[in-house]
């Protein structure tokens, strides 16, 4: 057997408690987690998938671990990933992807995706909804929380935060999120934060808006630190942002409840498409100096949030029409499904112009590109 890929999957995911009674334990827990770990890989998205991909790669799988019972029914993998501790299987994944990870400086997207297909209508079960840390530069998820059903964002957050070393890093957060105790959090734990203002606390959003628009428009201003402009043209549409910022905050009331604020800023972005003109613009508080460029940087990132995390599950990985949602199911999965999209991104730097379902099929048509990426992970 290779035991180099084993050995290490074993270091990071061995300690977890099998939740089955001792005389069913036929088939180990690391070779059902093994199955599906690389089944997801290869595209599997079912209990009956695994099953088949198990069988089809048998061969493969008995280089790293010995099945020697060989590959389970449906119903085993459906009662293990139902059994099995949410909290622990987090915990591993958190410590997985500090093996992977060198010293991070990053911008750290905060934002919650909803499960859409995990909706219970029969139990009256709302679907699951997952928050998730998502460090924009090295495209790793760094941690998730479920929300708790009869909770949202803002509960969730905290406990996520607590997972995450924050030394050094920008955490971006949009207006749900945009809470004086999360604020606190993230510069007790050493972090820097941009977040997003909406109507949801109180006066500030109305406030720094109307500072800013006012500067703005003056034809001169002393209380405007620093701009950054930048432009994307595309598919038939010009971008055009630019990002002002401010330091001269004596005149906020709100200032002293916001742990660290050192600047607002405010991003207006104008779009072209033929004759057709538009511009939006949003406003924030931040923990960091008067730089537009890093400020306008961060809140660009967050969006990344959209396309390079949620997107992806969406339409790689088919998570919102999956139905796995019994008991701890459905959560298992979307860690398997983010530890999974760390992995494929992780080995992306290997191969070139390939996107990652296309590498996902090459890693299921061949097993040399499986065992890579393996490798490189593991």
């Amino acid at each position: 057997m290779n035991k180099d890929v084993s050995e290490s999957f074993e270091s990071h995911f061995g300690v977890l408690k099998d939740p089955r009674i001792k005389r069913l334990k036929l088939y180990p827990l690391t070779e059902i987690l093994f199955v599906v770990l690389c089944g997801t890989i290869c595209g599997a998205e079912s209990w009956r998938d695994f099953v088949l991909f198990g069988k089809e790669k048998l061969i493969f799988l008995r280089e790293h671990y010995p099945f020697a019972n060989g590959v389970r029914s449906k119903n085993t993998f459906a009662r293990v990933f139902a059994a099995l501790d949410a909290e622990s299987f987090k915990s591993c994944f958190i410590e997985w992807v500090s093996s992977l990870q060198n010293t991070l400086n990053d911008i750290i997207a905060i934002d919650g995706k909803t499960l859409c297909g995990s909706i219970d209508k029969q139990s009256n079960l709302l679907p699951i909804h997952m928050v998730s840390a998502f460090a924009t530069n090295a495209r790793l998820i760094l941690a998730q929380q479920k929300v708790d059903e009869k909770s949202n964002e803002i509960s969730a957050i905290p406990k996520l935060l607590d997972l995450l070393d924050l030394k050094n890093q920008i955490i971006t957060i949009d207006a749900m999120g945009t809470q004086k105790t999360i604020a606190r959090q993230i510069i007790d734990k050493g972090g820097d934060y941009v977040l997003a203002l909406k109507g949801n606390q109180g006066t500030l959003n109305d406030d720094v808006r109307l500072f800013l628009e006012a500067e703005v428009a003056k034809s001169s201003s002393v209380a405007i630190d620093d701009c950054y402009d930048e432009a994307d043209k595309g598919h038939g549409r010009i971008e055009m942002r630019k990002c002002v910022v401010s330091s001269q905050l004596d005149w906020l009331e709100q200032k002293m409840d916001w742990s660290g604020m050192k600047t607002i800023a405010m991003i207006e972005e104008t779009r072209q498409i033929g004759n057709k003109i538009s511009m939006e613009r949003r406003f924030f508080i931040s923990s960091l100096p008067a730089n537009a460029k890093q400020i306008s940087a961060a809140v660009r990132a967050h969006w990344l949030v959209e396309n390079a995390l949620h997107w992806t599950l969406d339409v790689v990985f088919n998570e919102d029409i999956s139905r796995i949602r019994k008991d701890n199911a459905g959560e298992n999965m979307a860690i398997i499904r983010h530890l999974t999209l760390n992995m494929l991104n992780n080995a992306k730097k290997s191969f070139k112009n390939i996107s990652l379902k296309a590498l996902r099929k090459k890693a299921g048509w061949g097993n040399d590109t499986l065992a890579l990426i393996l490798k490189q992970n593991f």
